[in-house]
């Protein structure tokens, strides 16, 4: 398990998934204190006021994961993280190789970088499509290895393989895992490399990030405080 010191109430991060700033605040008001750590993604980006209901987060206690996953040329991207600088956010994705990486280190100032390894929504077949003739295990080692070398503070990976980075790497990279799924889920939904709350911290993650078992939930606000006694029981046991 996790050997960082970390709140163990923040270490679960709602994905504020949704298509306007007035629903994300009224999500945030809804769950109260049952989350501390939200993560804004392109639907919100794309929303508009990005900047604003970050510093209104910001202004909460909340803490900011901006998941923008970064993909464009090098200067590009780094432009593009220095407009982050100062914003408050904790976290900021990346995706791509080593050069697009860099570019965003150089120019992170204070936001810790994650860079993506393979999404939660890729399986076997997917990966076959991308031109990805390798394990999945081996693909996420590589890149996090890569990532670590270059100079990000993490990476996203699901927690099927985080073992193989714990292995491999210790604990020198902050692991953030999506597709959490309890364990009886059957939906159908876009995730597919899928982990339950204790797996995921089991297996090493150092952060979880869950959005429609939360949202779906028929008390959301419930089913964040049964997560987050999951998460305190396992860390303060």
């Amino acid at each position: 398990m996790s050997k960082k010191d970390i709140p163990s109430n923040e270490r679960l991060i709602f994905a504020l998934d949704v298509p306007t700033v007035d629903e994300a605040k009224e999500w945030v008001n809804r769950l109260g204190d049952g989350v501390i750590f939200y993560k804004l993604g392109l639907e919100l980006f794309m929303a508009g006021d990005y900047f604003g209901l970050m510093d209104w987060l910001i202004k909460q206690n909340k803490k900011v994961f901006a998941d923008l996953k970064f993909f464009d040329v090098p200067e590009t991207v780094k432009r593009s993280v220095g407009q982050l600088k100062g914003r408050g956010a904790e976290f900021l994705t990346v995706h791509g190789n080593d050069k697009i990486l860099q570019a965003a280190v150089e120019a992170k100032g204070d936001i810790k970088i994650l860079a993506v390894t393979a999404l939660t929504s890729l399986d076997r077949g997917d990966l076959n499509d991308l031109g990805f003739d390798c394990d999945i295990e081996d693909l996420v080692l590589s890149r996090a290895k890569r990532a670590l070398e270059i100079g990000c503070d993490g990476v996203i990976s699901s927690g099927l393989e985080v073992p193989r980075l714990r292995e491999h790497l210790g604990d020198q990279l902050i692991v953030v895992s999506p597709g959490i799924r309890p364990v009886d889920n059957q939906s159908e939904d876009d995730q597919k490399r899928v982990v339950t709350v204790d797996q995921a911290f089991r297996n090493g993650a150092d952060y979880i990030v869950v959005g429609r078992p939360i949202k779906n939930a028929s008390d959301p606000y419930r089913k964040a405080k049964e997560i987050q006694e999951t998460i305190t029981k396992l860390f303060h046991p």
